[in-house]
């Protein structure tokens, strides 16, 4: 599809509904009001297409830009062109799609961190909300040593920006999620920060509690493990076995 047609294709699936909600979510103009099912299906109709890709994000609308991070060919994007991605981010829900789409997908990945340091609100964002996505859906960062990024969540949160301060609130629950002494820095620092405040806008969206949500993820791992351990026991069965069932 060219630039045109999948504008055109946009404008078409837009809704008023959905154009309401993303506004109520901060989502800036222009925009058609497409949910994620249609762009979604949209998205398979066109496969994987940089060019494509380059030229929605370029254009600033809304959903244009949404659609790109599924299109582009996130692994062959070099650092220059996913960090200039990074750097045009204007909203909350563009920036976590981006950290999912492109991001996890790239090469680049863990040097997607170096955002963490950034003052702007989206970049800071992208650099935290990369460090929850790497360490839940990846093993990028496996071995490392976390505590430094627990300690500069309780310095930095406070005076943080508010959609990073909600994104370094989700950071703090993926460090503390991997057990360990980290976990018990993690829940340290939950504690002595008390409760995030972040302004959610006209919507019902609340904050998670990290030491909730940190106890609850070790309490489900835990769970799950006596019936890996069950699993790993259990004999194989024998070939005469096998050719009797």
């Amino acid at each position: 599809m060219t630039l045109e047609e999948t504008m055109r294709e946009l404008e078409r699936l837009g809704t008023e509904q959905t154009r309401k909600t993303y506004l109520r979510h901060g989502a800036p103009h222009p925009l058609s009001g497409v949910n994620f099912g249609p762009l979604t299906a949209l998205k398979k109709r066109i496969g994987t297409d940089a060019v494509l890709a380059r030229a929605l994000w370029a254009s600033g609308h809304t959903e244009a830009r949404l659609l790109a991070t599924m299109v582009v060919d996130a692994p062959a994007m070099p650092w220059k062109e996913l960090d200039a991605w990074a750097k045009g981010l204007d909203w909350h829900t563009l920036t976590d799609v981006f950290v999912t789409n492109v991001v996890l997908r790239s090469p680049h990945a863990a040097k997607a961190l170096t955002w963490t340091q950034s003052k702007s609100e989206w970049v800071g964002r992208a650099g935290w909300q990369s460090l929850s996505a790497l360490l839940m859906k990846t093993a990028v960062l496996a071995g490392e040593d976390l505590l430094p990024w627990v300690k500069r969540i309780e310095q930095e949160l406070p005076g943080a920006k508010n959609r990073v301060r909600e994104a370094m609130n989700g950071a703090l629950i993926a460090v503390g999620s991997t057990g360990g002494a980290v976990q018990t820095a993690a829940l340290a620092t939950a504690k002595r920060l008390g409760k995030v405040e972040v302004d959610h806008g006209d919507t019902a969206c609340e904050t998670p509690d990290a030491t909730q949500y940190i106890r609850k993820i070790q309490a489900r791992k835990a769970a799950k493990a006596p019936a890996r351990k069950t699993a790993a026991k259990k004999p194989a069965a024998s070939k005469r076995t096998r050719a009797r069932a």
